[in-house]
């Protein structure tokens, strides 16, 4: 398995892109939009120069990484002859179905498709396939080149093989795989969204402000961001979907997304990908609270 293809060159992308190229792969990194592509390549090359700063990687590693991306507005040209596909598009049910019902009629019979969904169903998924055997979860954590945590997810009818498979590549890419299997949220965000959206309730209730509830979460419970600041940093938007998702999975009201969170999401407040959330990120406050009552 040496040709890999990721669809999708937003952050998780342009990451899971950039972590198999780094491990010498040949990676087609596929987006309809060609400014997306580059700045997914920029965001690549920015991050290479990082590592190169902090003396993780010298120049030529970062040269041969950049080498080993080839890019592709289409996907039937980006996924002809390759090995598996990473498909790592916007968190969204009929847009996946749509992309995955290309992917089965447009990649070769042998390939393996992978989502990078973070609470999507697998098996779902798959059904939009005529492989479904070969089809499977593959959900990387933000950032990519930094976590070492990969949820492997199969779904009903992935094979044990197709599921071996992708735990070696994983370790092969210096990623830890922990395989799981295919309910709402799955694992990951099945316990951190409902402790995310606690904190959203405890702001909406009045019980602290947003940097004391961070503030307890940091210095009480050893979290490296607090859940609000966690929150802005994932995208309210991305949370609210996961939320709804894992709620209409099990229907049960305590994965019921907060009403403050919905609101923010409403008003287009969906933390640091528009400016603001519970934190101001403009140039001028760098992550300031945002000074309003959160009710």
């Amino acid at each position: 398995m040496k040709n890999i293809a990721v669809i999708g060159a937003g952050t998780m992308g342009n990451g899971i892109a950039h972590v198999f190229a780094q491990h010498n792969f040949s990676v087609h990194l596929i987006d309809i939009s060609q400014e997306a592509i580059d700045k997914g390549i920029a965001t690549i090359t920015k991050n290479l120069d990082r590592l190169i700063s902090k003396e993780k990687i010298s120049e030529e590693i970062k040269t041969q990484t950049l080498n080993n991306i080839s890019t592709f507005t289409s996907i039937a040209e980006g996924v002809k002859s390759i090995d598996l596909v990473v498909e790592a598009a916007t968190e969204n049910e009929a847009l996946k179905l749509k992309i995955f019902k290309q992917l089965d009629e447009e990649a070769p019979a042998n390939a393996i498709l992978a989502s990078n969904t973070s609470s999507i169903s697998i098996t779902k998924i798959a059904a939009a396939t005529k492989r479904p055997q070969q089809v499977i979860g593959m959900h990387f954590m933000n950032p990519v080149p930094i976590m070492k945590l990969v949820e492997i997810i199969r779904g009903y009818n992935t094979s044990n093989k197709v599921t071996e498979t992708i735990m070696e590549l994983s370790k092969k890419l210096n990623k830890v795989p922990v395989e799981v299997n295919d309910y709402p949220g799955f694992v990951a965000n099945r316990i951190l969204m409902p402790m995310l959206n606690e904190a959203i309730e405890t702001l909406y209730n009045g019980v602290a402000g947003v940097y004391e509830i961070d503030t307890v979460m940091k210095l009480g419970m050893a979290h490296p961001m607090g859940p609000l600041q966690l929150a802005d940093f994932i995208g309210l938007d991305v949370c609210l979907s996961i939320l709804n998702v894992i709620y209409n999975g099990f229907k049960n009201p305590k994965y019921a997304p907060c009403p403050l969170l919905v609101n923010m999401v409403q008003a287009g407040k969906l933390g640091v990908k528009s400016g603001e959330g519970f934190y101001d990120y403009s140039e001028n406050r760098k992550a300031e609270v945002v000074s309003k009552q959160f009710s």
